[in-house]
């Protein structure tokens, strides 16, 4: 996930400007991260900050607050909704498919870790309700809750294929069709494309490559209007 001040691994020491609450919501992702909810205790991350344990507990109630709050970190979902539909779409590809930088805790290493936990899958459920699916449809009312959990689920599953599975096809190679095509697939799953229209020559392709390009090919038609181009200027065919 890449985003504006993206949490890292380090949590910083006093006096660097953060609360102790504020190192200690840190503390909590870097242990969510690494390790799963069952076998991380609020006794180790105040530990881990310095902090007796009851100041945990009056700092977040109980480590599934904690837990919520750290996951909704790691989403930051006050930005990730801004902007426009096709904003929306381009922001998901990127957090889909960007490289983070090592030390950035994103909230897929959070949450893979825990999926087991019956807790924690609770609270995944109503953050994926309350910071995902609710903010999406009151961004865009025509969105149906189905279509907003389907996105959730596709993005999802082109994380774990991306960052944690690493394959291939999905790592970019500098020509930006992944991303070009997850935005289509958005486009799709919200609504047939009114969320994902885009306008810029780079979702449009180049103009000598999408010039002769139909959706419906017949005889005599280009032979660079191949499935693969016809794919790849659907944008401007529909324009």
């Amino acid at each position: 996930m890449t985003g504006p001040q993206a949490i890292t691994a380090e949590s910083p020491a006093p006096g660097s400007g953060d609360t102790t609450r504020d190192r200690i919501l840190k503390a909590a992702m870097a242990r969510f991260s690494t390790q799963s909810y069952s076998t991380t205790s609020l006794r180790d991350l105040a530990s881990d900050v310095g902090v007796d344990v009851a100041y945990v507990h009056r700092c977040f109630g109980s480590k599934r607050n904690l837990f919520r709050a750290s996951i909704r970190a790691a989403m930051r979902p006050d930005w990730m909704f801004a902007g426009d539909g096709h904003a929306l779409a381009l922001t998901l590809a990127r957090q889909m498919l960007g490289e983070a930088p090592r030390s950035e805790i994103r909230m897929l290493d959070i949450v893979f870790r825990s999926f087991s936990s019956p807790d924690a899958s609770q609270v995944l459920r109503e953050v994926l309700m309350e910071d995902f699916i609710s903010p999406l449809i009151a961004a865009h009312p025509h969105v149906t809750e189905r279509q907003a959990a389907l996105v959730a689920a596709f993005a999802a599953g082109v994380s774990i294929l991306h960052d944690v599975i690493g394959s291939e096809p999905l790592l970019e190679g500098g020509d930006g069709e992944a991303e070009r095509l997850v935005v289509q697939a958005l486009g799709q799953l919200l609504g047939n494309g009114r969320l994902a229209e885009p306008s810029s020559p780079l979702w449009k392709g180049e103009s000598s490559e999408c010039s002769n390009v139909s959706q419906d090919p017949h005889p005599g038609q280009k032979p660079d209007a191949t499935p693969e181009n016809r794919q790849k200027c659907r944008y401007a065919a529909d324009d």
